[in-house]
Order: C-alpha cells, then sequence, then structure tokens
C-alpha cells in the first residue's frame, strides 16, 4: 500500500468513522471501490496499529465494484449487544447476542450480503437510539420525524445534537489530517 494510498484510505474512513473513531459510537460504516484500494491491507494495518485503542474495522460485504466496511469500537459496541431492548430484538431476528460482539458481525455480513433488503437492525450496530431503530423498522422507513444521519422516530432535539456532535467530530479529525497528522497519531494510537 502507498502512502498516497494510506492517506486517502484515512480520509475516507475519518469522514465516515469519526464518531466511532474518537469513541462517541459504537459502530460506523463506510464502502471503498474495490479497484481504488486494497481494503485487506488496509484492514489488517489499522486492526494492528488500533488494537490498543479497543478500535476495529472488518469487511460485510463486497457489494458489486464495492467493499462495505464496518469500523467498531469493540467495548462499546459490546455494550450496546448487552442492552436488553437490542439483545430483544436481535435475538427475534434470529442473532445469538450471548455469543459476542463476533458472532453478530457475522450473521450482520451473512444478512448484508444474502438479503435482497438490507438488513435494518444495522441500527442497533450503529449505536441508533432505540426509539428511532424500532420506529424504523415499525413504520418501515416511513413517517419519521427527522432525517439527518438517520430517520429519527423518538426525539428529535437529542438526534439533532447527537448529529451536530458527530459533524464536531468529522471536522476536528479531517482537520488535523489536513494539517498532517497521520491518522494514528490524531487519534493517539502509540505505533
Amino acid at each position: 500500500m502507498s502512502f498516497i494510498e494510506h492517506r486517502q484510505f484515512s480520509h475516507i474512513m475519518a469522514r465516515h468513522s469519526a464518531p466511532t473513531l474518537l469513541g462517541i459510537k459504537c459502530g460506523s460504516l463506510f464502502s471503498l471501490d474495490k479497484n481504488a484500494f486494497s481494503a485487506d491491507a488496509h484492514i489488517a494495518y489499522f486492526n494492528a496499529r488500533a488494537a490498543a485503542k479497543g478500535l476495529k474495522i472488518r469487511i460485510l460485504c463486497h457489494c458489486g465494484k464495492r467493499s462495505l466496511l464496518y469500523v467498531y469500537n469493540e467495548a462499546l459496541l459490546q455494550k450496546r449487544l448487552a442492552e436488553p431492548w437490542a439483545q430483544a430484538l436481535l435475538a427475534s431476528l434470529g442473532y445469538a447476542p450471548q455469543k459476542g460482539v463476533a458472532e453478530c458481525l457475522r450473521l450482520l455480513a451473512e444478512r448484508i450480503g444474502g438479503e435482497e433488503e438490507f438488513p435494518h437492525e444495522i441500527g442497533v450496530f450503529l449505536g441508533y437510539p432505540k426509539e428511532d431503530v424500532e420506529g424504523f423498522l415499525l413504520h418501515k422507513g416511513a413517517d419519521s420525524k427527522l432525517c439527518g444521519c438517520w430517520k429519527v422516530y423518538g426525539c428529535p432535539e437529542a438526534a439533532k445534537r447527537a448529529f451536530s456532535n458527530y459533524e464536531k467530530c468529522r471536522r476536528f479529525l479531517c482537520s488535523r489530517l489536513e494539517q498532517g497528522f497521520d491518522l494514528y497519531r490524531a487519534l493517539r494510537i502509540p505505533s
């Protein structure tokens, strides 16, 4: 992987995953052009470097010309999967949350790659509020109160604050990269 490709990958990941990388969100998704990036090399490098911070990345799907990547904070995701409502929802969809993060992500990847419709329980893995995940499933994506980073069915004010905080994370991390910081240095990940 070249220096330029590494910088481009870091910028894409920062733009789409900053709230997760900075520890205020359990997970984020982004896609990569399979012809432009060697996803496996970037994933191996990131996972080796970021393990000390509990951050991981994995491919959920090779979809056409793109790869769908999931960046997550393992401790925050474990906490999310332990929430009773999340366990009940995921169990009703065939997941076994008690088996842990790896097993849940394996099934999520299987469902993304094998279903005609995108699995809407993804909101659990992305840290969306309970009311919004359940509302989206109940209303099949219609009749939301607000649409921003996700469709809001619960409290619009709380969602607006979250959207604002996510944008601040993006601006901060992208600014650091524009100033010449390496992603790992910007995240204070030791070499």
